[in-house]
This record gives structure tokens, sequence and C-alpha cells, in this order.
């Protein structure tokens, strides 16, 4: 049955639209001018600023009958109220004749205007908002040009104060809209900031120490009516009509969030261009109008002076620079030597057109190419992964969501701000980790397990479907739970697992999938938790990872070529493996520990100086435009590899990246009818931001430059697969424990560290043990450790935590010790020298 609409007319325009839409929402919708403040479309709204005050006209009802009264003519007698009344708090009624710009109107709105330029003060010369401020603007509109009020009589508060690291507030700017303050209660869940103080008086502070200590901060950047909240690294840097903008993907993580990139020439840099500030780009399917705060401030690595800026090669044991010409001769002449004995190794940060080079060379070449990310399951994600039509905004009452072995408001917060707000629409949230994460309050049954263990859980859920007989009973709920559901999308991650143990996952949750019917049809299916945010792009495009290790696939090697992969950085002792290899090749953006073990190092252009397309967790194929100039002699992945294969003989269309991306739809089923025309294609979504709805939406930006398209599966499903795995017995025994790497978004990789924005955020050295295993182990809270594994030994510090399950420990990847999968690990306390 088709929702209910109502019918009503704003400002002499018939409107039609679904019960229960608010006022503001329908005239906007209409194309008809209502000014906000405090309204923001993803908020619920609370009517604070009084700026979109209309006169409301309902049909008049006879007190006794209740039927409408007419007049001479038979038309419903129209009865307008007494007071103006606030169009974002007002869902619409049948018949309505609503005008938003009569005399009352419009002479309620300018004393709205007058009322908030009283505290305001005049400093738009000098205001970072100056430019894209909806203040200005409806001051031009709705303003009176002279002031009733005193100027001496003006409030005075602190300007420039650090709510954190990140955000600064300008209290005399506030116009207490309460937009920030419902951003972070709302949306994202994090009440971090709040009101203080009444009246005239009241501002804005924050409650968390560190301050604002929330991964979406300068979403209320965006959403800002005025230039109250700034960030960091924008603030008195630029004028907005002095930015250029170009369209990027976020590099960090697979939701792929769309971005805009606003560039300008930088004195301070030598007149480089460089990114300003990075600003969300609207795409309701991927990210809607929100990106977390690595994806707005960890960009500062494209300008690091610390980037490789021309080849180098060895010589006499020391690094010298050298012409791109002699560098691809010297390894063209290597690899190609080499043969079959070649080793390929790239990361998934690569581009799709840089992977499908890659893979072209290697096999070209009759060597092996791997992908360096360890995460298993990409083939069943080709099969089962959530494909065509498929939103995360539209799960709720009825549906389903599966998330396991993942922590996802680590390492891919977006995802876990729609999933909370999936649940907040009524969604079932099944968990099933070993620890708990920021989801829990979310989910209606959480499953607890040891860690390796949740193959083998979801295994049962499986069998749970089909028959609940020998299923345990914590089971046996959310398997009629998630079988019964309209909707079920499953998250899975690689937390607690090796490499065999991720891909036996994603068998498990694939015949889940399978088994209960949720595949093939929009919002069913499977979502990878990847490391990278191209790891599923280079299992597109033909590369797998290796079950036993990059140590076993790398030894024997005649030469080996590594892109966009540090692995010595995540496992040192492959350093060894590197050094008793013929010939080594590293092609990145820094001089990782990796390339300090090559024979040449490549330098390559960053994600922002150069073209390319990504896909997505969701199988969203999407497209990147070039914003910077390249630093130095950097060249593209793509073309660095395509010149070494012209050199080696092996030759594949790489004219261009677009020429290289039609030979990847030619060779690639899934990508057969994409082109970056198509992938360019996009459409006005609700609600509207960015350009002349910079009142409405916040200063995000509209999306002009594509909104990506989603994969359909590449073969037919078949049968479910039969899961194999058996968990790998941890007993630590004393002094030891169950050492698991785990995802912090702000760690210390290379993309991050050299962002000094981010740099108080930064997870320190430690690892994360429960109390009592500190007890029976001597450690102390902050005291330090030494963990002796595989053969190395590392102090750290100590963090305890109750949420950490006994018998473990967890260790954050990427800050300094080498962590690849769960290992035991001998534990003790550094003891002090005794002194005489």
């Amino acid at each position: 049955m088709a929702d209910k609409t109502v019918t009503l007319t704003i400002q002499g325009i018939e409107v039609t639209v679904p019960a229960g839409t608010l006022l503001v929402d329908a005239a906007k919708q209409a194309g008809i001018y209502i000014p906000v403040f405090c309204y923001h479309p993803k908020l619920e709204p609370v009517g604070m600023c009084r700026m979109c005050l209309v006169e409301i006209g309902r049909p008049k009802k006879d007190r006794q009958s209740g039927e409408l009264m007419t007049d001479e003519s038979g038309e419903p007698i129209i009865e307008f109220g007494p007071k103006l009344e606030t169009s974002c708090t007002t869902p619409v009624g049948e018949g309505w004749v609503v005008r938003t710009s009569s005399e009352r109107a419009l002479q309620g709105q300018k004393q709205i205007v007058e009322y908030l330029l009283t505290s305001h003060p005049l400093d738009c010369p000098v205001c970072d908002k100056g430019g894209e401020c909806p203040l200005q603007e409806l001051t031009m509109d709705f303003g009176s040009g002279k002031s009733r009020f005193l100027y001496d009589e003006k409030m005075h508060l602190a300007k420039h104060v650090p709510l954190g690291d990140l955000i600064f507030l300008d209290r005399e700017r506030c116009i207490q809209c309460a937009r920030c303050t419902r951003f972070q209660e709302e949306v994202v869940d994090d009440p971090v900031i709040g009101f203080e103080q009444r009246g005239r008086s009241l501002q804005i502070v924050t409650y968390s120490d560190p301050g604002f200590n929330s991964y979406f901060s300068g979403n209320t950047t965006d959403i800002c009516p005025v230039g109250a909240l700034t960030t960091a690294d924008f603030r008195f840097e630029a004028r907005p009509w002095e930015l250029k903008q170009a369209a990027s993907i976020c590099p960090h993580c697979p939701v792929g969030c769309n971005l805009t990139l606003n560039t300008r020439r930088q004195p301070d840099q030598d007149g480089r261009v460089t990114i300003q500030r990075i600003m969300p780009r609207h795409n309701e399917a991927v990210n809607e109008t929100w990106i977390c705060d690595k994806g707005r401030f960890a960009h500062h690595f494209t300008r690091s002076p610390r980037r490789l800026s021309s080849p180098k090669i060895r010589r006499d044991n020391d690094w010298v620079d050298c012409t791109w010409e002699e560098a691809l001769q010297v390894v063209a002449k290597a690899v190609k030597k080499a043969g079959d004995g070649l080793v390929g190794v790239a990361g998934g940060r690569a581009s799709n057109e840089d992977l499908f080079a890659f893979k072209k060379l290697v096999d070209g070449l009759g060597g092996k190419a791997l992908l360096a990310d360890s995460m298993g399951g990409g083939d069943w994600v080709q099969k089962v992964g959530v494909g065509p039509g498929t939103n995360l905004r539209d799960l709720g009452q009825g549906d389903a969501i599966l998330v396991v072995a993942s922590d996802l408001h680590e390492e891919a917060p977006v995802w876990w701000l729609r999933v909370k707000q999936a649940c907040d629409r009524g969604a079932d949230l099944v968990l099933v980790n070993p620890r708990a994460t920021r989801l829990d309050k979310f989910a209606s049954t959480r499953i607890g397990c040891e860690f390796g263990e949740a193959p083998s859980v979801v295994s049962a859920l499986s069998d749970g479907m089909a028959s609940p007989e020998g299923v345990p009973g914590r089971l046996k709920s959310a398997a009629k739970k998630l079988a019964a559901a309209e909707h079920l999308v499953v998250f899975y991650g690689q937390e607690g697992l090796p490499a065999a143990g991720s891909q036996a996952l994603a068998e498990a949750s694939a015949a889940l999938l399978i088994n209960s019917g949720h595949v093939g049809s929009p919002n069913n299916g499977l979502i990878p938790v990847w490391p990278h945010n191209n790891t599923q792009g280079g299992w597109d495009m033909g590369l797998k990872p290796t079950t036993k290790g990059l140590a076993s696939a790398l030894d024997g090697a005649k030469a080996i070529y590594l892109m966009a992969s540090d692995p010595v950085g995540d496992d040192p002792k492959l350093a060894e493996q590197l050094k008793a290899a013929p010939f080594v090749v590293v092609q990145d953006l820094f001089m990782t520990e990796t390339a300090r073990e090559a024979d040449v190092v490549l330098p390559a252009q960053a994600f922002a100086e150069r073209a390319g397309t990504y896909t997505t967790g969701e199988r969203r194929v999407q497209r990147s435009y070039m914003t910077l100039p390249p630093l130095g002699e950097a060249r593209p992945d793509w073309l660095i590899v395509s010149q070494i294969g012209k050199q080696a003989g092996v030759s594949f269309e790489a004219g261009s990246v677009v020429s290289l991306f039609a030979e990847v739809a030619a060779s690639i089923p899934a990508y057969g009818d994409l082109t970056y025309q198509s992938l360019a294609e996009f459409k006005i979504e609700w609600p509207p931001v960015g350009g002349d709805d910079l009142y409405f939406g916040g200063t995000s930006y509209s999306n002009r430059q594509g909104l990506g398209i989603q994969l359909d599966h590449v073969q037919k499903v078949g049968k479910a697969p039969k899961v194999t795995w058996t968990q790998t017995a941890h007993a630590p025994a004393d002094q030891q424990l169950l050492l698991v790497p785990v995802e912090r978004l702000l760690d210390r990789g290379t993309t991050v560290v050299p962002s000094d924005m981010l740099a108080n955020r930064l997870q320190a050295r430690h690892i994360e043990v429960n109390p009592k295993d500190a007890v029976r182990l001597g450690l102390q809270d902050g005291a330090e450790a030494v963990i002796e594994m595989n053969g190395s030994v590392h102090k750290i510090d100590v963090v305890l935590r109750d949420s950490v399950p006994e018998g473990s420990a967890l260790l954050p990847r990427s800050i300094g010790v080498p962590a690849v999968e769960p290992k035991l690990a001998k534990i003790q306390p550094v003891r002090e020298k005794q002194t005489e």
C-alpha cells in the first residue's frame, strides 16, 4: 500500500508530500525558500532560533461535527493563526495554506536576524566562515540595514577557545543554535560538548578529556551556520573564494567516503599547491554528509618534506638520486631476468588501475603477484557481497545486521555510524566478538566467544537457521532473528584471526547468508571490513594474499617488487629475506622500513596527485580526480609499472588512466559496463547540501562528480561453502598472554604520522591487559612491560582495561611493535636495577 500523502499550498504553489513531512522540508522539496539556522535535515527539529517563522492557515472545521466549513463558492474556509509558527517543527497538514514571505512572516524573520546580530561581532572580513556564511547571506536577505540596538551593549566573550586540539570556538560568534551539540548527541552518540551558563552568557564547553574527544568532531564545523567553530588546520589560512575544489575518495578505510579537496597555492610551502582543507562530499549511499576526523585531518602527508620526490638507487650501500631512465632500465632488466622467480607484493591502498597494471606485469613475466593485506574472503565478497541498490540508510525495523570480529568504530567509523543509525530505526544488531566495543550498547544480541572462535560461532548460527537441534541455547534466538529478517547484512573483520581464519570467517558468513536466502538482492549480503581503502579492488584485479604468510612467499625469490606496501614495518623479520633476495625494488611515498632494504626506490604520487578508481567494501566503484600537481618527479603507480613493462617486454594499454581502466572493464566481467563517464554520473539527492543551500544542509559539498556504481555479482552463488576451520588452541602459561593485534583509527601509520594536527591524538606504544591478568603477571597500570615474541623483545607501556578478555592482551597495530596475527607472548614487568 502506498504511503499516505498530504497536499497543501505553500506560497501559492500546490505541494504533495508524504504525511509527516516537516513544513520546512516540504517547502525545500518544492524549491520554496524558508530561512533556517538551528534546523538541519539530519537532526531532530527543536525550533530554537525561530528563523523559519511562517504564517499557517488551516481549513476551518465545525466544532460540533468536525466537518470542513466552506464559503459561498464551496471552497474551504482557511483560518490563519494569531501568531507566526516555526516551520521546522510543524508537520504538514491536508489543505493548509502557508505564507512564507508575507509581510508578517518577513517581519518576524527580520526581527530574528536583528536579534542575533545584537550579540554577534562585526568581524566578517576576518571570519573563516566569510564567503560561505548563512548568517551573512540571511542578513543580506532579511537584515534591517540599521540596528536599533547600541553597539556598546554587545556581549564580549572569549575568542579562539580550543575545545580540543582540532576544533576552536569563537564564543562571540556562536548563535546558540545547538546544531553542534545535537549532532554529537543524536547522530554520533558522543555528547562531549554542551551548553553552560544561561541567557546571553550561554556558551559551548567540552566535557571530555582530552577536549572534544570524538572521531566525528570536524563535522560540527560543517553544520555550524556561523564562524563559531573552525578546524585547527584551516582557521586563518585561506578564504573560501580563494580555493579550488576537486572530488576525491578517502584513502584511509574501506568505506570510501566521498571528499572534496580544497586547494590553494601556499606561500609557506614555497608556492606549492597544497590541500587547505578536506570537506565531505554528499553521497547518501556511502557517507551521507559526514566524514571521520582521520579522513578530514590525515591529509598532511601529501605535503610532508619526507616524501620521496626522485628515484633512488643503492650504490656502495649508500642511496643516491638517479634519473627515471636509469632506474627503469635497472628494474626492467632485473625483473625480466627473474622471470618466474619474480614475486610482486602490492598493497590495498593502490588504485584499481595500479593493481591491474601490476598484476599484468608480474603475470607477463611469469612471476607471482600477491596482495599485501593478509585478510581473506574477497572471493566470497564477489559472490555474496552486497550489490546494486544497497544503501545502509534503508535498514530499519524488520532488518538485521551481524557484525563479527570487528571493531567498526575504530576500523570504519562511518560504517559504525550507519549501523548505529539503523539500530536507531529499529534494526536488530547481533554482535559476535570476544571483547566489548562501542556497538555493544546498540546490539539486541551479543555473543561472546574466544579469540579465533568467530568462524565456528557463525557456522553454528548458520546451522541453527536450518535446525535448532544441537545448537547452543545462546545462539538459537540470534539464528532465528537473523533468518527471519527481511534484509540481512553481515560485516566481518579479522580481529583475533590469522589469515586462514579470516578466510574461514568469510566462508562461514557466506554460508549463513546463502542458507537464509539473503543474497542477490539489495540490502542483503557480505561487507568485509578491509584494512585498506581498496583491498576489494585488489581481489577484483586478481591479486590475493597468501595464507602461509609473506615470509614463505618471498623465500627463494630471485627478485621482489613491492608497491604501496610496507611489510617490514609490520614484521621486521622480513628484512632478512629482503636482504637475501638478489634484487628488491620498492615503489612508495616514503622511505619506509621496507624501502630501506631495497636496491631501487621509485617515488609514487599520492592519492590527491593522480586520478584513479577505488572499490569500497560495499563493492561500489568510485572515481577520484587529480587535485594536486605531483611532488617533484613522482609518478602514478600504474604509469611506473607500465613503463617497466614496456622495457621488460610486457606491454598493455596504458597511455592514460582512462584507457587503462577501459582495459580493466574489458578484462574483468564485473567491471564490464563501467567507464569513467558512467562513474561521473550523478543525481540531486535529498537533503540538498552545498552551493545555494549552505544554510540548509551545511558547507559540505554537493556531489556533481559521480556517485559511483555498485558491482553486480560475478557469478551464481551456488551451494553454501563448508567451513573446515579448527580453532588453534591457546593455553597461556605462566607469564604468557595471547597477544591480539587490533586496529585503532588514529595509529602511527605512514599516512597519519606526518599529519601534525593529529599528533596529540595518536596512540602511544601500549598494550591493554585485563586487571586480573595484571595481578597474576605483576603488571601495573602505566608501568612498562617487556614483551618477548617471535624471538624479539620490546618494551611497552601497560594500560589496564576491564573490557579485555582474561588471558589475552590487545596490541594496537602500527604503533611501533610488529603484530601481524595473534601470538602467544611472554609478558613481564620491567624490573628496575637494584642499587647497593
